[in-house]
């Protein structure tokens, strides 16, 4: 017999613990046809905005009769993939829930701990419909993922997005241009197309610009266009936007940059 230590008995792999970045799905109804419904209708100017994420269903947000309600996870699965989602695992369920959710493939994340902010997709205000025009971008040279850098003024039509990290662009956005970032935005010049920061419901991402004139300004979901005028003192000033409680649900509090 072989010892532990022999060279010939060495592996060709090593298993070591990850970090998996998941997005979790809340869901508050199982019923597959509303889900198809306002699913299209929410991501019919983005649909790639998934884009084969990772996804963790969540059954917490179910009424108390769909809770005792069998799912077609079948239907489920299926209808989340045709929307670029790749649900893997399941949590929150009943013990029935659970087993069929096994059986259509999910593992079980009971123990999955999901954040406070929950994932947003920008409304339809805040994307076109318009297929963007490539940008060329830079990222900064750090060991990590770090902020995606746009060293060229944006012009009508362009869109430039920062994936899970913060987006910082060196010069003006133009009107009909969009900035999105999963984290924060720096804009270190006027900004006068669309920004949209925590794209997927980062309600800590914040929106910086030297000179705020935007058309849409976007965190989390929540939204301000340009038909809400900015104040005076606010118009064409460096300026930053963050998300505050109220007892309506967040809202966009824009405030200015102080020398």
């Amino acid at each position: 017999m072989l010892s532990a230590s022999d060279p010939s008995t060495s592996v060709g792999y090593e298993i070591k613990s990850a970090d998996l970045a998941l997005v979790a799905l809340l869901l508050k109804t199982s019923n597959i046809d509303t889900l198809k419904r306002e699913l299209k209708k929410q991501l019919a100017d983005t649909p790639d905005f998934f884009d084969q994420e990772p996804v963790v269903i969540d059954l917490i947000g179910l009424s108390e009769h769909e809770k005792n309600q069998p799912i077609d996870f079948d239907q489920l699965l299926a209808l989340l993939r045709s929307h670029q989602m790749h649900p893997i695992a399941l949590r929150s369920g009943t013990t029935d829930h659970m087993q069929a959710g096994k059986n259509a493939g999910l593992i079980d994340a009971t123990y999955a701990r999901i954040l406070k902010t929950t994932v947003a997709v920008a409304s339809p205000q805040a994307t076109s419909a318009a297929a963007p025009i490539p940008v060329k971008t830079r990222e900064t040279p750090t060991g990590s993922l770090g902020a995606l850098v746009v060293d060229k003024p944006l012009r009508s039509g362009q869109q430039v997005y920062a994936k899970g990290r913060d987006l910082v662009v060196l010069a003006m956005v133009n009107p009909g241009a969009e900035v999105i970032a999963d984290g924060n935005i720096h804009v270190y010049a006027a900004l006068r197309g669309k920004a949209i920061a925590g794209a997927k419901g980062n309600s800590e991402a914040m929106i910086f610009a030297q000179a705020m004139e935007p058309e849409l300004l976007s965190i989390a979901g929540v939204y301000r266009t340009s038909e809400n005028a900015l104040p005076t003192d606010i118009w064409g000033k460096a300026a930053y936007v963050r998300l505050k409680p109220s007892p309506e649900g967040e809202k966009l509090v824009i405030q200015a940059l102080k020398a």
